[in-house]
């Protein structure tokens, strides 16, 4: 659930430093802590909500309970995890997993089978207890006047500490990281092995229909001419002049196959030339920028390639877009290449089998790719694949 309270209150008042990256003050730290005695309030109405909800979600009067107070509970974590990440300087990302379209009781099972969300459970009843006590230890501290030297040495680890007990349970541990690592490599492997299947046959049916059809047509039409060399000369050198356009035809057709297994583009003048080669074929003007030091390696190349080629021709057929451009950029070992263009916008990745196409391509190789299109545009597709580039070759 998405809230338009997803920071804390006015920096200023907390007493927050003007840099974002600065360590938090002792006064900021202690605006912290009030802000977390303060939303002790709510914590207690989600988790009774989400309690009586849970009791009676099997006389589904519950049900609407539960629709209320598990978002509202994500919410609440996630400022949690917000002042968390700021005190301890590490950013603490939600780590939900995106609810499936579909009615309250689709999104209601989602949120059960998230194990997330009985990790906010937990974390409700932890900062009910343990993290009040040293939220208010700090807020008492600060307030009574004896207890000065005592506040400023101890609100930096004490809110420490309560931040580390935050982190523990609203982000998962390395044990279900691993987890969930190995059931991503186990499903993107599975979807790998489906699209290359899908591939050979796709090459094989090319060939089939294709260089193979025309080469038997180029057999038989050889067998004729040598019939009738002595008999029918002139027919013979007509045969021969068909025979000879089939096999321009078969080249054609074994040129497509190769073309869509690595072009020879791509192999000759490197990614960035072959994405250039591709803006030339647009009928809208395309600009490239490349900001790469080096090549990828050949398969994730290949990859990169056919999703952009992919993101291009959507723009081409359904955009209605003026301009387009690609931008391609290695950084902190990551391959990022982004394809815009200015249409109508509204796109999604979802709705026809190609962009499906380059999620599976680009997840054998841990990557990703985000979409952007709001309505009017402009939309922005990026792919992210994480590699190392091989020195550039000076000739």
């Amino acid at each position: 659930m998405s809230s338009p309270m997803t920071g804390l209150p006015a920096s200023a008042t907390l007493g927050a430093p003007a840099s974002p990256d600065a360590p938090p003050s002792r006064l900021a730290l202690t605006g912290y802590a009030a802000a977390q005695l303060l939303l002790v309030i709510p914590a207690i109405l989600f988790f009774v909500l989400t309690t009586v909800g849970g009791t009676l979600a099997l006389f589904v009067i519950g049900i609407p309970f539960l629709l209320v107070s598990l978002p509202a509970t994500r919410w609440l974590a996630n400022l949690h995890r917000k002042m968390a990440g700021r005190i301890l300087g590490t950013p603490i990302p939600p780590q939900y997993r995106p609810s499936p379209p579909g009615g309250p009781l689709v999104k209601l099972r989602s949120w059960a089978t998230d194990p997330m969300t009985w990790r906010d459970q937990a974390w409700i009843l932890l900062t009910l207890t343990i993290g009040f006590t040293l939220s208010f230890l700090v807020v008492i501290l600060f307030l009574a006047i004896v207890t000065g030297m005592f506040w400023w040495y101890g609100a930096e680890p004490i809110m420490k500490a309560r931040s580390m007990l935050d982190r523990s349970l609203l982000s998962y541990g390395t044990t279900e990281k691993l987890e969930q690592r190995v059931q991503v490599l186990t499903e993107t492997r599975t979807e790998t092995i489906d699209h290359s299947a899908a591939e050979l046959r796709r090459i094989e049916r090319d060939l089939h229909d294709g260089a193979q059809a025309r080469l038997v047509a180029l057999g038989m039409n050889l067998g004729m001419v040598q019939e009738m060399l002595e008999k029918d000369p002139k027919k013979a050198n007509q045969i021969l002049s068909e025979a000879r356009s089939t096999t321009g035809a078969a080249l054609g057709d074994l040129r497509s196959v190769v073309r869509g297994i690595h072009p020879p583009v791509l192999a000759d003048r490197g990614l960035l030339g072959a994405v250039q080669a591709l803006a030339l074929d647009m009928a809208i003007p395309v600009h490239v920028t490349a900001k790469l030091d080096g090549r990828p390696p050949a398969p994730v190349e290949s990859a990169v390639y056919f999703a952009v080629a992919e993101c291009l021709a959507n723009t081409g057929k359904h955009a209605a877009a003026e301009h387009a451009w690609v931008e391609l950029e290695h950084s902190n070992g990551v391959l990022t290449t982004v394809v815009g263009d200015d249409g109508r916008g509204g796109a999604d990745p979802g709705a026809g089998t190609g962009m499906r196409g380059v999620m599976r391509r680009l997840s054998a190789f841990d990557g990703t790719m985000s979409v952007s299109s709001p309505l009017r545009g402009p939309t922005l597709v990026t792919l992210e694949v994480p590699c190392v580039l091989a020195p550039a070759v000076k000739s």
